[in-house]
């Protein structure tokens, strides 16, 4: 079996949650879960983007932040146009779509992907970067929905570029891979490096996805994590008020997916 049917046939069966003898020991999964524990940073969380899917929260330390480069937009972009009225510049991409959203005809929009290389199709962050020099300067925000590309993306990211970012807002993929001993070894190595510079201030599971179900473990399929850089935190200490007051479901008509306590409690 080529390693691209085994890997799909891996991913089948974790989504089906059926996992084969060779399953990534509990014990493992519980440290990597632990990487996005989130924690209280001192800043109250605002929501930025409106209701439902596109809107997520983030820590009220705005400002200074000069510019928001957002990967994935796909459609809409309520959480870029929110972002534009407090002075901050979005940039867009996306290979999917070939324009960026009604109503955003004004902003910078590139159509490509993020990727680990630069082609017709693929940008890196760092050439992305460097095609506007009027960001340059000053702290950036990352909101990254790139469907599973992140972890890779995040791997090859230099570290320095990473710190650029103020906060890094990001939709995790296939978490239910993590059963998967080389689906597990990846996206840990993604989510350590995160956490040297970064700390979790607030996940949200996407209810369209669901939670499977590892042994003991609930695992969010989708999961919505914002960052903030570890110099800009006042405090670290464990939050527990899940879910978040301000928190709303991505799909209304389908069942919500509140954040298992075993991701938040010790």
């Amino acid at each position: 079996m080529s390693s691209l049917i085994r890997n799909a046939v891996g991913t089948l069966a974790a989504r089906l949650n059926y996992f084969a003898s060779r399953r990534t020991p509990y014990s493992q999964i519980r440290s990597t879960m632990n990487l996005l524990r989130p924690m209280d940073a001192g800043y109250p969380l605002i929501r930025i983007g409106g209701e439902g899917d596109g809107g997520y929260l983030l820590p009220d330390d705005l400002l200074g932040i000069r510019a928001c480069f957002s990967p994935g937009v796909a459609e809409q972009a309520t959480f870029e146009k929110e972002l534009q009225g407090r002075g901050i510049t979005p940039y867009l991409a996306d290979h999917s779509v070939n324009g960026p959203p009604t109503g955003c005809t004004e902003m910078s929009f590139e159509k490509k992907f993020l990727g680990t290389y630069n082609s017709d199709i693929y940008t890196t962050l760092a050439a992305w970067l460097g095609r506007h020099p009027d960001a340059s300067n000053g702290d950036l925000l990352l909101q990254m929905d790139i469907e599973g590309g992140e972890y890779e993306v995040l791997a090859n990211i230099d570290p320095e570029l990473l710190r650029r970012f103020r906060m890094i807002v990001i939709e995790f993929h296939d978490l239910e891979c993590l059963a998967q001993p080389l689906c597990h070894r990846h996206m840990r190595h993604a989510l350590t490096k995160l956490s040297c510079d970064f700390i979790p201030v607030h996940l949200h599971p996407n209810n369209y996805a669901g939670i499977a179900q590892i042994g003991p473990l609930r695992v969010p399929r989708m999961m919505e994590i914002t960052y903030l850089r570890r110099d800009r935190c006042k405090t670290i200490s464990p939050r527990y008020d899940f879910p978040h007051p301000q928190d709303r479901d991505n799909v209304p008509n389908k069942p919500p997916a509140p954040l298992p306590p075993e991701w938040f409690q010790s």
